[in-house]
């Protein structure tokens, strides 16, 4: 079973999350801010990161940050901060998930099984090519113009399932369903703000995301 690492400042938070890691068979280790969640990241063992985002000695933000510098491992940020600039900043630095307190416990747990299912899957060997796009599915890596393009694992999983499913006319539910695994309760803002953030970075391929107006999106490429 996963092996979860606890980040939150508050320890009341911390043992909530562990009594619903126990239920659900996990095991899990606890840090009470950034710089110790550094710290035990480098040591390795973990799964999964639950990061708050408000904490002393180095918020969560930076320590995912730090974290990304040797580590791809899944991070859900846990946060009482709900403006839309904080949830995109979670997503550009590498954060997989992000969800506002308070929160639900049974949800969170959701969420965990669904960022862990994503990142088990994983194709044997592929590339996708198409004008000054390039996909290496393999690798994870993602060239525009010969140029590797640094993209968030959010905005990665966007782009693979969209190429997968090129051509295809995809509903905004679709994508939710499949990208991230769990109901968003009728907020499609947040769909929305990581195409936005996808086209960005794929720069001049940007046009390959095409908007279906009352519907969804399609890849054409």
């Amino acid at each position: 079973m996963y092996k979860v690492l606890i980040v939150d400042d508050e320890k009341a938070i911390r043992e909530l999350i562990a009594k619903y890691c126990q239920l659900e068979g996990y095991t899990y280790g606890e840090a009470g801010d950034g710089l110790e969640a550094i710290e035990k990241a480098k040591q390795g063992g973990y799964d999964i990161i639950i990061m708050d985002v408000m904490m002393p000695e180095l918020d969560g933000f930076s320590a995912v940050r730090e974290i990304r510098k040797f580590s791809n491992i899944p991070v859900i940020m846990l946060s009482a901060r709900t403006e839309t600039y904080d949830k995109i900043h979670g997503f550009e630095i590498g954060a997989d998930d992000y969800i506002s307190k308070p929160f639900s416990p049974k949800e969170l747990m959701l969420r965990i099984n669904a960022v862990m299912s994503r990142s088990a899957s994983r194709p044997v060997s592929e590339v996708f090519e198409s004008g000054k796009l390039k996909v290496d599915f393999t690798a994870r890596i993602v060239y525009v113009d010969g140029k590797p393009v640094d993209l968030s694992p959010k905005e990665y999983e966007l782009l693979f399932f969209m190429v997968k499913n090129k051509g295809i006319a995809l509903s905004r539910e679709k994508l939710l369903n499949e990208v991230w695994g769990y109901d968003f309760y009728g907020d499609d803002r947040t769909l929305d703000t990581h195409i936005k953030l996808l086209r960005k970075s794929l720069g001049v391929c940007a046009e390959y995301i095409v908007t279906l107006r009352g519907m969804g999106y399609r890849f054409d490429a």
